[in-house]
């Protein structure tokens, strides 16, 4: 459902930095890859490249079979992609803003948006301008507007930013199933936790490169790393130049 095959992206002139360089993975339906790294790994770069906000400088980037760059309407329809810094429209209420999301993706209006609300302990929102949320109220907002059209492909970047505990409960069992419904998905946190908990598999990247990419015990392996290890545990082995990079799979 999501393949990124060479990726690559460079800022400024040509010749200058890259953010990410040559990488490769893929997410089937019901997969669900957490996507960590330290600041600067090239994470934030990559969702955006697959949501086509960023034009890759090498490589290809399918969603669904679409390509991005070229079929990038085919691709969005497939698509959600919950940012690290959401900006809904300030000016519209809450009850509007799902209510253009719904619009835009076609989606009938018999879709239950207020199960969502609810959910997210946003009802009693749903006529409040979005401009006066709170920053885990947008976080919120921005995870149901990017539900109501039942996605087969979700990219979540830093998805627990902002909320409560509730939301952050909330959040991991929606990740959890929309994984079982069959969405891909692609979660890219600092919080690791979160990672170990809901991620079927790992990719860890370091300066725009993968370091390595496979299960928890796959990566536990490259990091010669024992078997009840923590995700940070590894994190740091690998990161940190204190344990062995390697690809666990292809």
């Amino acid at each position: 459902m999501i393949e990124v095959i060479g990726f690559s992206k460079s800022y400024g002139s040509e010749g200058g930095a890259d953010a990410v360089r040559d990488l490769t993975f893929t997410v089937a339906p019901s997969d669900i890859l957490g996507l960590v790294g330290p600041n600067g790994a090239g994470k934030t770069t990559t969702l955006r490249a697959l949501a086509g906000m960023l034009k890759p400088s090498a490589g290809s980037l399918r969603i669904g079979g679409f390509d991005v760059t070229r079929e990038p309407v085919a691709a969005k329809r497939q698509l959600a992609l919950v940012p690290d810094t959401p900006n809904p429209y300030e000016m519209l209420t809450v009850r509007e803003h799902l209510e253009f999301t719904r619009l835009a993706y076609g989606v009938s209006a018999e879709v239950d948006a207020e199960a969502l609300l609810a959910r997210f302990e946003l009802s009693a929102k749903r006529d409040e301008l979005c401009g006066a949320l709170s920053r885990g109220m947008r976080q919120k907002l921005a995870i149901c507007c990017a539900l109501l059209h039942q996605p087969k492909a979700l990219l979540l970047d830093e998805p627990l930013t902002g909320l409560d505990p509730h939301g952050t409960r909330v959040m991991r069992d929606v990740i959890r199933d929309a994984a079982i419904a069959g969405t891909a998905i692609v979660v890219s946190s600092h919080q690791l936790e979160l990672v170990e908990r809901v991620c079927t598999r790992v990719l860890i990247l370091k300066k725009g490169s993968k370091v390595v990419e496979g299960t928890l015990d796959e990566v536990r392996a490259a990091a010669a790393a024992g078997a009840q290890a923590s995700l940070e545990e590894v994190f740091f082995k690998l990161v940190d130049g204190d344990g062995p990079a390697a690809s666990a799979s292809s």
